[in-house]
């Protein structure tokens, strides 16, 4: 086995660790608000999520292109390699100091951050004008657009169902969380699983296994679905608590009017813009958004200002553990 085809190997092995980090790390994405509001047990909700996770990484691939072609040009051979192994020890770093931490951080974002720290230490180009459009517009426009969508379900519901039994109301919301909760799901797996496949297709074509105009193959698709689904049954119980409980105490319409708000921001920008935006940032800032409806003082800014900060650091940071990590591995390796 030549140096090339064993980099190859390794780096789709490293991406699927990545991809399983995703899952168990934005596990709580999907199900957190459904266990907290006893909607769903938490072992059924990580099914759920994990079966839509899978479904989900197969209804599109304009999110992997983007992230595969669209970030940086990565030199053919094994300097390429090199530098998309570096992005992902990158990502993955950042994915795992958060979840010990219970912070609520985008895995897309370390990865792209990855990516880039890993290009600049190498001299290689860097699509300016791609993580601009496809990648800080869409960061910041996402949570903005969550926020005001689930504050706009969630007036709704107070409107529609205000001569409503209480009692009544949540237990029909319970069965709504349901639906709600495999939308998230599927919009998880349909952003956040082809994160994985573009990195891969990105692997493949830096060490001469496929063209830039080649599809997709599906043997990447099916395992992205399958490495993001079990990570996901894993489940991330410490940044479920805080995106569950800490953030705001959720009844059942608030967790309906968060999950579909959120669902809502994910479909659009992956079928539509093919944008890999934040799943975390996106169904965080809902629940804020449904929290701030009821009273400003009812959601913990304190928790919710020490989850933005996080999102602050996530790119640099990432991209800082990836360029180390390519000075290492281009020392070793070439």
């Amino acid at each position: 086995m030549d140096l090339t085809l064993a980099l190859v190997i390794g780096v789709v092995v490293v991406a699927l660790a990545f991809d399983y980090t995703n899952g168990f790390h934005d596990a709580a994405n999907a199900i957190a608000t459904s266990v907290s509001t006893r909607a769903l047990t938490p072992r059924a909700a990580l099914f759920m999520a994990a079966a839509m996770n899978f479904i989900g990484a197969h209804l599109g691939t304009q999110v992997a292109q983007t992230v595969g072609k669209g970030i940086i040009d990565a030199p053919q051979g094994t300097h390429g390699l090199v530098i998309v192994a570096a992005a992902l020890v990158g990502a993955i770093a950042w994915n795992l100091i958060t979840w010990y931490f219970g912070l609520p951080s985008s895995s897309s974002h370390a990865l792209i951050g990855g990516l880039v720290g890993s290009a600049l230490a190498s001299a290689s180009l860097v699509h300016w004008d791609g993580v601009v459009e496809k990648v800080v517009i869409p960061m910041i426009l996402s949570p903005v657009l969550g926020f005001t969508i689930a504050a706009a379900i969630m007036i709704a519901i107070y409107w529609i169902f205000r001569r409503a039994q209480p009692g009544k109301t949540n237990r029909g919301f319970r069965y709504a969380q349901t639906v709600s909760a495999a939308a998230m799901a599927l919009g998880h797996g349909l952003q956040d699983a082809q994160k994985t496949m573009g990195v891969i297709f990105l692997a493949l074509v830096v060490g001469g296994y496929a063209s830039p105009q080649d599809p997709i193959p599906q043997w990447v698709i099916i395992s992205a679905a399958g490495a993001i689904s079990l990570g996901t049954y894993a489940g991330g119980w410490r940044i479920m608590r805080t995106l569950g409980r800490r953030i705001i105490a959720l009844d059942p319409p608030q967790g309906f009017a968060a999950e579909s708000a959120a669902a809502t921001v994910l479909y659009t920008a992956a079928i539509g813009f093919g944008a890999p935006i934040s799943t975390t940032h996106t169904i965080t800032s809902a629940i804020m958004g449904v929290g701030s409806t009821k009273r400003l003082s009812a959601v913990r800014w304190g928790v919710a200002g020490n989850i933005v900060t996080a999102w602050i650091l996530t790119i640099p940071a990432a991209a800082l553990v990836a360029a180390l990590t390519y000075f290492a591995l281009h020392w070793m390796v070439e």
